[in-house]
This record gives structure tokens, sequence and C-alpha cells, in this order.
């Protein structure tokens, strides 16, 4: 498989031409695409606001303290099929809801580490610039880069480990 490099400066053009031409795009959307847009930013800023709330001990003592006094009021409602319906209803309902928290915060997690993976690819001489649209490629096409790094990792570790043998032939 050849190797696809490019110029990064020619590669961070196209990636500036396709900013703008998203953004000329953008300007010519309708009001449906800009609600849209309102909701989906109101729920990013709701949900790292509470993914960053919920991830502080203060929480884990709530829900704690939450549980005891669930527990504690168990002989007061005779342990009945209500006393443990609350329990049940409201850890399902918090762990429904968290569900989509943690995937909302593991999704900017991963477009972030993306991203900073993608720049330092563009901006390394070396690197080769397919690799900053991994993410983008099919299943095949990553077990085919996945085969061919490893490939490559073999051959470069046969190297080393020649060298290191003939150093050592040196030394004795």
């Amino acid at each position: 498989m050849p190797k696809a490099r490019s110029n990064p400066e020619v590669v961070a053009g196209a990636v500036r031409d396709t900013r703008s031409s998203t953004k000329s795009a953008a300007a010519g959307a309708s009001a449906v695409s800009d609600k849209a847009n309102s909701w989906s930013e109101a729920f990013s800023k709701t949900a790292c606001a509470a993914a960053h709330w919920m991830g502080k001990p203060i929480a884990f003592l709530i829900a704690l303290l939450s549980v005891m006094v669930w527990a504690a009021t168990g002989p007061i409602f005779h342990y009945s099929d209500t006393w443990q319906l609350v329990i049940n209803t409201s850890t399902t309902i918090i762990t429904f809801l968290m569900v989509f928290l943690i995937q909302n915060t593991q999704n900017r997690d991963t477009m972030a580490v993306q991203l900073k993976l993608s720049e330092l690819i563009l901006k390394v001489d070396a690197a080769e610039n397919r690799f900053a649209t991994a993410e983008d490629m099919t299943d095949e096409e990553l077990e085919e880069l996945h085969e061919e790094l490893r490939e490559q990792a073999e051959t470069t570790l046969g190297t080393l480990n020649s060298r290191r043998a003939a150093r050592t032939k040196k030394a004795s």
C-alpha cells in the first residue's frame, strides 16, 4: 500500500476551504436548523454542568445519604412494596438519565482527543496525514491499516534487535 503523505499546508488549506463552505451553507440554513442547534447547545451546556457536578464527592455523598434515609424509613413503612418501589423507580430514572449524560461526555472527550491527534499528525512532517481521519475509515480500512502498522512495528523491532545483537557482539 503506497504511503499517503500530503503537504500539511495543503491539508490545512483544504480544511479551511471546507470550513468556509460549511459556514456559507450554514448561513443559508433554515430557522429549523437554528432551533435544533440551540437545543443541542442547551443540552451540551446542561450535560457538561451536570457531569461536572455529578463527578464531585458531594454528589456521591448525597446519593449515599439518600439511600441511608430510604433504608432508615423501611421500618416506618413496614418495608412495603411502595417503599421498595420508591428506591427502585428513583435509581432507574437516575440511571437512565446518567446513561445519556455519560454518552454525551464520552462523545465530547473522544472528539476532543481526535481533534488533538489530528492536529499533531498534520503538524508533524514525518507523519502520514491519512491517520488524521482514521475515525472516518470503515472497519475494513482500519483492519488493513492495523495490519500494515503491525508489520511495520515487527520490521522495526527486528531491525532494533539486530542492531542490539551487533552492539553486543562488538562489546564482547
